[in-house]
């Protein structure tokens, strides 16, 4: 079996944020989710595939599920997060993502279930998202550095590279310039 090149993303772990405040069905999770106004807007997935991370969660004992009887239906599963899948959120959701690729879909859901839990949250995952941009973006200018002039192929890729962290930089000042909630310092 070949190993992926890549560790797996850990965006399963933004499923748990649905049932942080109260249990949910599955079909009221994936209802949540694939509102046009809330995370659908960065990840789309199938609702056999949300069923299928439900029962990954389930297994890796993030969540608990009873089964509700149904009048004239089979028994549905109500999904509640448990003590370690509250500390597995907590965590997932208070972490800068690792790597630029993981702002896209990973780093955005963190976004919408901090402003969703607590808008103050928002700025924290800002200012440490931001603040790992900034090493890696001072990372990749120690790195060009030592790109031979006649590598053109490699500079042309690093400036990519940088281009990308300057932009993902410039859109989290942006981010933090529109919060409408005022921060409470501690």
């Amino acid at each position: 079996m070949r190993t992926p090149a890549f560790p797996p993303l850990t965006i399963e772990h933004s499923l748990l944020g649905f049932v942080y405040e109260a249990p949910l069905h599955g079909y009221e999770i994936y209802r949540q989710l694939s509102a046009p106004t809330g995370l659908w807007q960065v990840w789309r997935l199938k609702q056999s595939q949300l069923y299928a991370l439900l029962a990954k969660l389930e297994e890796a004992r993030y969540l608990s599920a009873t089964l509700q009887a149904q009048d004239g239906r089979p028994p549905r599963k109500i999904y509640a997060l448990n003590e370690s899948g509250r500390t597995a959120f907590d965590n997932w959701l208070r972490t800068s993502v690792a790597h630029v690729r993981q702002i896209r879909i990973e780093f955005r859901a963190k976004l919408y279930f901090a402003h969703r839990q607590d808008p103050s949250l928002v700025h924290l995952l800002l200012e440490r998202q931001s603040e790992t941009c900034q090493l890696w973006l001072e990372d990749l200018q120690a790195q060009t550095v030592a790109i031979p002039e006649s590598d053109y192929f490699a500079y042309a890729v690093q400036q990519y590279r940088l281009n990308q962290v300057q932009s993902v930089l410039g859109w989290l000042a942006t981010c933090r310039e529109g919060l409408v909630t005022p921060v409470q310092h501690e």
